[in-house]
């Protein structure tokens, strides 16, 4: 293992040195595909055969659970540590900010005290209690593969492979089963927590419970999470997907409400909306048995990217496929949703695909850490990488506004159950509301899209009709619009109570535009 990671930390040293290589930055501007395919390819599949055997040994030999108690003294020796040494300024984890999903990187980790925090493993499968007990660290993409073959599932599974559990609840997690169950943090049944005078505590819906609500959404400003357990559910074999192609405005927003509506018949509701009038509805239900012929392995690395595949249906009319579960779960990570094409723009090329498609996708991590301060600016510039999340009834007056605003195509429609409980988001009344996340990723249309004044009119809209905005993404708010989005009653209490002030930032101070870059 320390071959493999001095051999990282030589391959990444000498990228960062090139990226400042006169006539380096050029292709990685112009030509970043040349970069990207022959270096950043081949290194993505090396740190995913390496991070897949890695997991796979490390569970079957059950090592994780024996030395997942001496990583959390570690870290509450940290916290004691900075707290003995004067607690002089914040704290934060030592996670590097191009390891992280989003596209952006964090300054604030230059001024505040690093805690080093290396949780990745799944810790236990609790077939009778039905849930299993996790790291923060862990992936989507080693839950399914752990959860799969022993025939269970976690009911909300974001489907990027590289998505953390920990990032899922201290920041937000949604899916296409997120109709039924809400949002990732929902389907939790316990966190544990390294609070800000080193104790270790353990929170339910009914042991601290203003804790266990205050967790999520919180971005690490309460405490440093070490566990979750998260319930599971009976996996299938295939997912059964029926195609719904829907050709005005008037028929998707009539269509797709109705689908998600409709939850004791959906187990997932999907939509792509590919132009200002045109969308693919999609319903999908868990199911053993597939009709013969009919089974399509999205997944496999030689299949056309899924947004392009469900972009056929719009020409072909109605249509019904099944879809192996992990190939479901998994099926944007390919194409990254559809951001790869910017990278990549002959991806989906057949040739391209049978050649080379097995190495697909670049590490996002490995993305930001190779793009260079020129390309950083391009994309805040020019590119929108936005969740907003939007009452159902909302969704078609919605979608004019992100139309007038970015012309940005496809967009993701994916439903959501807001549940009325406490915490920082929740319907504004006192009973559970559907929501609809509405992700805009790629490069607007608009000729006088601007990053700042076009996110604000985005953002004033969300607060408008008591939206939300994800937070992994570039936030313009003010500190005074932000408290207004989001409920912060019990989440102050709480840093109150847990004397949080001095050792760690408030939400606000850790998303906000100016210290995410």
């Amino acid at each position: 293992m320390l071959g493999f990671l001095l051999f990282l930390l030589v391959v990444f040293g000498a990228a960062g040195l090139w990226v400042h290589l006169k006539g380096i930055e050029y292709v990685l501007v112009n030509q970043r595909w040349v970069f990207v395919c022959f270096f950043l390819l081949p290194l993505s599949v090396i740190f995913d055969l390496y991070h897949y055997l890695r997991t796979w040994i490390v569970f079957q030999l059950h090592s994780a659970p024996k030395k997942h108690d001496e990583r959390v003294r570690n870290i509450q020796k940290q916290v004691r540590a900075w707290k003995d040494d004067g607690s002089r300024s914040q704290m934060c984890t030592a996670r590097a900010g191009w390891q992280t999903m989003s596209l952006r990187v964090g300054k604030y980790k230059q001024t505040m005290r690093n805690i080093n925090i290396n949780l990745i493993d799944i810790l236990e499968v609790d077939i009778e209690r039905q849930v299993v007990r996790v790291e923060p660290l862990a992936t989507m993409g080693q839950i399914t593969a752990t959860l799969v073959p022993l025939g269970w599932t976690i009911p909300v599974l974001p489907e990027l492979d590289d998505l953390t559990v920990g990032g899922l609840i201290c920041g937000v997690g949604v899916e296409t089963s997120s109709h039924h169950y809400g949002l990732f943090q929902h389907t939790c049944e316990a966190f544990e927590l390294v609070l800000a005078d080193g104790s270790l505590v353990r929170c339910t819906k009914d042991e601290n419970p203003d804790l266990f609500y205050s967790v999520p959404w919180s971005h690490g400003t309460l405490g440093f999470l070490v566990a979750a357990e998260i319930k599971i559910v009976h996996a299938a074999n295939f997912v059964k997907v029926e195609y719904k192609p829907c050709h005005t405005a008037e028929e998707v927003n009539k269509v797709y409400t109705e689908e998600v509506l409709k939850k004791s018949e959906n187990d997932f509701v999907e939509g792509l909306m590919f132009n200002e009038n045109q969308a693919v509805v999609m319903t999908a239900n868990l199911t053993n048995q597939a009709e013969p012929g009919k089974v399509n392995s999205i997944g496999l690395y030689y299949k056309p990217w899924f947004f392009k595949h469900v972009e056929t249906f719009l020409k072909t009319g109605p249509g019904v496929e099944y879809i192996p579960l992990r190939h479901y779960y998994h099926r944007h990570t390919r194409s990254i949703f559809w951001e790869l094409q910017d990278i990549i723009p002959f991806g989906n090329n057949p040739l391209f695909r049978f050649l080379c498609g097995w190495m697909v996708p670049p590490k996002v991590s490995l993305l930001k850490l190779t793009q260079g301060e020129t390309v950083r600016q391009l994309y805040e510039k020019h590119h929108v990488i936005q969740d907003m999340l939007i009452p159902l009834d909302k969704m078609s007056e919605a979608l004019r506004v992100f139309h007038k605003e970015i012309k940005l195509y496809p967009l993701w429609l994916c439903p959501m159950l807001l549940p009325s409980q406490p915490g920082m988001v929740h319907p504004k009344g006192d009973q559970d509301e559907m929501y609809v996340d509405i992700g805009a990723y790629g490069e607007p249309k608009t000729l006088d899209f601007d990053a700042t004044t076009t996110t604000r009119r985005l953002e004033e809209y969300v607060r408008s009709v008591n939206g939300f905005q994800m937070l992994y993404a570039d936030c313009y708010m003010t500190r005074e619009e932000f408290r207004q989005t989001f409920d912060h009653t019990l989440y102050d209490k709480l840093r109150s109570d847990f004397e949080c002030e001095k050792a760690f930032p408030e939400v606000f101070d850790k998303v906000c535009k100016k210290n995410r870059h």
